[in-house]
């Protein structure tokens, strides 16, 4: 599993307009829509169902919300880095500035599961963390994930 297969360059966004956690839900199913053709609404509905459970911010500044979606044949993701970092009620209660999106079909187990370990691990390394903030440019974060995953893997 790495990031080449669960994301696409169009997948890949920098976000000036996300004010808060409900935005943020709402950009992410916008961009899994235009990225995989899911419906943006049924995405939205899924995440904040995933989200009712307990908050998703796992510190540091990085998020990463997942559901179940309908109409998926294998997981797939969104990442966006924002500009202005916004409450996320995390664990460490630090404000969110990344985040990491992923979509499961309904019967996914073990392959949603290694890719949100895939995600967890990658996004929990504070250099990549670095690099990601220090680049807000939607083809410069799709490399750097591409690339900083391909070497955690060799």
């Amino acid at each position: 599993m790495d990031f080449a297969k669960l994301l696409k360059p169009s997948a890949v966004k920098v976000l000036t307009s996300a004010s808060s956690k409900k935005r943020l839900m709402q950009e992410l199913g916008e961009l899994a829509h235009h990225a995989y053709g899911l419906n943006a609404s049924e995405v939205v509905e899924a995440l904040n169902t995933r989200e009712s459970l307990g908050p998703t911010g796992v510190g540091h500044g990085v998020a990463l919300p997942h559901a179940r979606v309908e109409g998926l044949d294998k997981v797939v993701g969104t990442f966006v880095l924002l500009d202005k970092p916004i409450d996320f009620s995390s664990v460490d209660r630090q404000p969110v500035d990344i985040a990491c999106a992923l979509f499961a079909p309904n019967e996914a187990g073990v392959e949603h599961l290694k890719a949100l370990a895939l995600v967890a691990r990658t996004l929990r390394n504070p250099a990549i963390c670095n690099k990601l903030r220090a680049n807000p440019n939607a083809s410069t974060l799709y490399t750097i994930l591409i690339e900083d995953n391909s070497v955690q893997a060799a």
